[in-house]
């Protein structure tokens, strides 16, 4: 899954596509890089991230859905906002990616009317309260515990499990000791039955990690996603396209990955 980040205020690449031309040119550039997948955004969920209106979020991302609408990867809209939903499933979107995992009023109701794919993350308060609510006893089982809640939702809502995917959602209220267990604990979320995916490119644990600023972590990114996916991620949130499959590229190889 290639970012296609619609704003000016995202951590790693916040205004360089903020424009729907450079936004669509950035999509079909990682297409050709081998996206199979594009994550189209106009609200940045960085800590300490200000919110955005619906009128704008839809102005920013729109555009950028008519301009990819016949690409050759799939389209998914990165909001938590029901009516931003709506729009971009009308438009064409193919998921919808919900950082909120479809708790906003009508939201459930939203997805279930399509039948677009969605992927659930989990996440502690809202970006401006995040990083101050990383408490658990057992992340990796409260993380767990409430995607299973999540996803019998949607079920319950009328989306199929065919349609579900969830995020563990590495960064998101959550400190460096819960990302690194959260990593470690990838294999236990294969219980949920549903495919799982990781977005961990270019966040702050792994500058932690390494000591490394937000434009050196592309050699950090590609080994957490090499990570994630061998402990069972079935889709990877990435900047890097072409670094990211070619190492993956790799492993298969040797690894003789198999799709179940």
């Amino acid at each position: 899954m290639g970012i296609v980040n619609v704003t000016p205020d995202s951590f790693s690449d916040g205004g360089r596509f903020y424009s729907p031309q450079q936004a669509i040119e950035h999509g079909f550039a990682l297409i050709e890089e081998g996206a199979d997948l594009l994550d189209i955004g106009g609200e940045s969920t960085r800590p300490g991230a200000m919110p955005v209106s619906e009128k704008e979020e839809l102005a920013r991302v729109l555009p950028v859905l008519e301009g990819l609408r016949e690409c050759r990867a799939a389209l998914s809209i990165d909001t938590q906002k029901p009516a931003v939903m709506r729009a971009a499933l009308a438009a064409g979107a193919d998921m919808v990616n919900d950082v909120n995992a479809l708790q906003a009023p009508g939201a459930l109701a939203a997805v279930a009317q399509s039948n677009a794919a969605v992927c659930l993350m989990h996440k502690q308060g809202d970006p401006q309260t995040m990083q101050q609510l990383s408490l658990y006893h057992d992340v990796v089982e409260e993380v767990k515990a409430f995607l299973q809640a999540r996803v019998a939702a949607a079920i319950a809502a009328g989306i199929a499990p065919n349609r579900i995917v969830i995020d563990p959602g590495f960064g998101f209220g959550k400190n460096l000791e819960h990302n690194v267990a959260l990593l470690r604990g990838l294999p236990s979320f294969k219980d949920l039955g549903v495919p799982l995916l990781a977005g961990l490119s270019r966040k702050s644990m792994l500058g932690k990690i390494a000591q490394l600023e937000v434009n050196e972590r592309i050699h950090a990114s590609v080994a957490a996603a090499l990570l994630a996916v061998m402990k069972g991620a079935k889709i990877v949130r990435v900047h890097d396209v072409k670094a990211t499959r070619e190492a993956l590229a790799i492993v298969n190889a040797v690894e003789g990955w198999s799709d179940d």
